[in-house]
């Protein structure tokens, strides 16, 4: 390698080499060209139909798609098209809110514990076992007649709370080996707060885990949700969300496929590529990765 292309090389950034990595992974890039339709399909839809999700074609019961209603229409003559492009506005909101939130919260609580260590980090880590143990889809469904027919963002709340503790307990120990590094102890010797150490020093240096927890955090928010719905402890009539959608067209999959096709396929095609996108992430941020290597290569 001559003096040029070394020179070349050290003027590459990190971030353009995870960039480069990332966009060398065609899963990766399949994911994101999938999320951006599902995103233009949700919020674009609406404006391309003339019917809405909650309006009735009592001329058009049990239709198959057509050229007035493009995925059909249910048994009261709600056009499908408008109901799924409503469902997975839900459903992708609700797992993009989740997400953030429990990345959020695990960051926080993580960061802490493994900063400070001693009885914070017992109790925080006693309290995140704690939760670990509780059955939380059979707590949600309990809780479910205090939000149920109320605001959606009750559920986000409810999903939110069971969703950071694994996430937590990673960050936990990121910290702990970042508050041995002489930056971290060169701050907290010049008397930089406690706070500040954590916001500035601890959490930039654990963005590539927050970053690809959070995107692998979406899918499952989004199947939970999913799962909510479906048993009717979910999003609640009249809003709709994949999962009722799926409920609903469940028992008439065989006789009338257009009511579950759709939303079916949808949430197996947009769960798929948050977990493609989560993995090109990783293998971009590791660069001990199996798969970057040979990319490499």
């Amino acid at each position: 390698m001559t003096v040029e292309n070394a020179t070349s090389v050290e003027r590459i950034s990190r971030g353009q080499l995870i960039r480069r990595r990332f966009f060398r992974n065609k899963s990766a890039v399949f994911g994101i060209y999938v999320i951006a339709f599902m995103f233009l399909f949700a919020f674009g839809g609406p404006f391309i139909t003339q019917w809405s999700y909650s309006e009735n074609d009592f001329s058009s019961l049990l239709q198959g798609p057509s050229l007035s209603h493009w995925f059909g229409t249910t048994q009261v003559g709600v056009d499908v098209f408008a109901q799924t492009t409503r469902g997975l506005q839900k459903s992708l909101i609700i797992g993009l809110l989740v997400a953030v939130f429990s990345t959020g919260l695990s960051a926080i609580v993580g960061a802490v514990a493994g900063y400070l260590g001693g009885r914070t980090d017992k109790v925080s880590m006693w309290f995140v076992d704690l939760m670990l143990v509780l059955p939380s889809f059979l707590v949600l469904v309990i809780l479910s007649r205090f939000y149920q027919g109320k605001s959606w963002l009750l559920l986000v709340i409810g999903l939110t709370i069971f969703d950071w503790m694994i996430t937590a307990r990673v960050v936990r120990g990121l910290a702990m080996s970042l508050r041995e590094r002489d930056f971290v102890r060169a701050a907290k010797y010049m008397g930089v707060p406690t706070r500040k150490i954590i916001v500035r020093h601890l959490l930039p240096n654990m963005a590539s885990v927050l970053i690809i927890a959070a995107t692998l955090n979406v899918g499952g928010a989004i199947l939970a949700e999913t799962g909510l719905s479906y048993l009717g402890f979910g999003v609640s009539a009249p809003d709709v969300s994949l999962g009722t959608l799926i409920a609903e067209g469940t028992s008439a999959a065989l006789t009338y496929p257009w009511l579950f096709l759709f939303a079916g396929s949808i949430l197996i095609f947009t769960v798929l590529a948050v977990s493609f996108i989560g993995d090109g992430l990783r293998d971009a941020f590791d660069p001990g990765s199996l798969r970057v290597k040979k990319s490499v290569k």
